[in-house]
């Protein structure tokens, strides 16, 4: 059964988290969804996935291509977990417990700068926690991550 590890980015920008956290579950072996709800800042993640440094490149694509099952990293909106495992989601785009519980990981990442974001993480913990899935909540300071919860 998985875990959800919430990161609660309040000093670095996703287009600088998201690479981080990719790069580190790719080394684990996994194929990773990412799940967004804006097509437009979906793009704007596989642009800077394609602009990255070429040494720590990350092979990728935008969901709706014939390729999608060869994917190792996929960014889209409405994937289901199929195949992948770890789901990254962003933008409060949604996890159920039952996808957590068939992946290895799945990580919400979110804007804690942005009360709405905010809100929308809290629910996902609660829904969560509340049906026994096992979830971590780690949050920057002074430049690194720092576990601030458990649960499960």
């Amino acid at each position: 059964m998985g875990a959800a590890y919430f990161y609660h980015l309040t000093e670095t920008p996703l287009d600088v988290t998201l690479p981080m956290l990719l790069g580190k579950a790719r080394q684990a072996g996994w194929r990773v969804l990412v799940r967004g709800t804006d097509p437009a800042v979906l793009e704007r993640l596989d642009r800077v996935l394609w602009e990255g440094d070429a040494d720590s490149f990350l092979p990728h694509g935008l969901a709706g291509g014939a390729q999608d099952g060869d994917q190792p990293i996929l960014l889209g909106s409405d994937v289901a977990q199929d195949g992948f495992d770890c789901v990254m989601s962003i933008m409060g785009a949604e996890i159920s417990p039952q996808e957590v519980a068939l992946s290895e990981r799945c990580c919400i990442l979110f804007d804690g700068l942005d009360g709405a974001a905010l809100e929308t993480a809290r629910g996902q913990w609660k829904a969560l926690t509340d049906a026994q899935i096992a979830a971590q909540y780690w949050a920057q300071e002074d430049g690194r991550w720092v576990q601030k919860a458990a649960k499960g």
